[in-house]
């Protein structure tokens, strides 16, 4: 296709091997199958410890402060979580 042509098919897909190995096919499923694992485990521990700090705060165990701590808990755990995913690119 030229220079333009595959400037315009790298625009368009949603990877791009640079090399010449199809192999790296199955590498980039797995980190896929990973990262998607990693995101859901991230979202699901973030709505229970959120559910939880939103209970005691009804509840009037917690308060402004506990739920801030918390939320930053849990974006701090959840990167570190998606820090994982370095190992294996």
């Amino acid at each position: 296709m030229g220079g333009l042509g595959s400037d315009a098919a790298i625009e368009a897909s949603d990877i791009v091997i640079m090399t010449d190995q199809p192999t790296k096919i199955v590498k980039a499923i797995d980190i896929s199958k990973r990262t998607k694992t990693i995101v859901w485990e991230n979202i699901i521990f973030a709505l229970i410890v959120k559910g939880i700090c939103l209970i005691l705060g009804a509840l009037g165990i917690a308060g402004m402060w506990e739920a801030v701590f918390a939320d930053v808990g849990v974006t701090l755990l959840a990167v570190m979580n998606a820090l994982r995913l370095q190992t294996l690119t």
